[in-house]
């Protein structure tokens, strides 16, 4: 994950937090300012405590610009080819997008395990390649016994 520090204006903050006291640089994808914070997450922590990392990471706009793709992210075909229905209306939606999707189609997930079922990733706790995994302690020992 590479950051460009540009110099950012005493009033410039960041797109996502609104901090305006942390260090600052511009993202890759969109030209937004964002805290320049990715070299403090801390590996296999899965913390969602950096600006930088989570726009790079958990977004379509980034996707989009990571796979190259042209145009913009909201009318790319081939991002949305690429991604589940579940997957892509989460990375276009949540809150690490400087811009949402606009009016994103409905779906709901069942889990596997018990059949729990909700129309967001972020009521799952595991994902896997048999599908989503809830979060009751026995849909999480069955992704493991697998």
């Amino acid at each position: 994950m590479e950051t460009k520090q540009k110099k950012a204006s005493p009033k410039a903050k960041c797109g996502l937090c609104d901090s305006a006291k942390k260090a600052l640089t511009k993202t890759i994808c969109c030209d937004n300012w964002i805290c320049d914070d990715a070299h403090t997450y801390q590996i296999f922590s899965y913390a969602r405590n950096s600006c930088y990392r989570n726009h790079d990471r958990y977004t379509l706009c980034a996707y989009h610009h990571h796979e190259g793709h042209k145009g913009m992210w909201q009318d790319c075909k081939k991002c949305k080819k690429s991604l589940d229905l579940p997957e892509y209306v989460e990375m276009g939606t949540n809150e690490h997008n400087f811009e949402v999707l606009k009016n994103p189609e409905k779906f709901s997930i069942s889990c596997i395990n018990c059949g729990f079922t909700a129309d967001t990733v972020a009521a799952f706790a595991y994902q896997t390649s048999k599908g989503y995994y809830c979060d009751k302690q026995k849909c999480q020992e069955a992704v493991f016994k697998g």
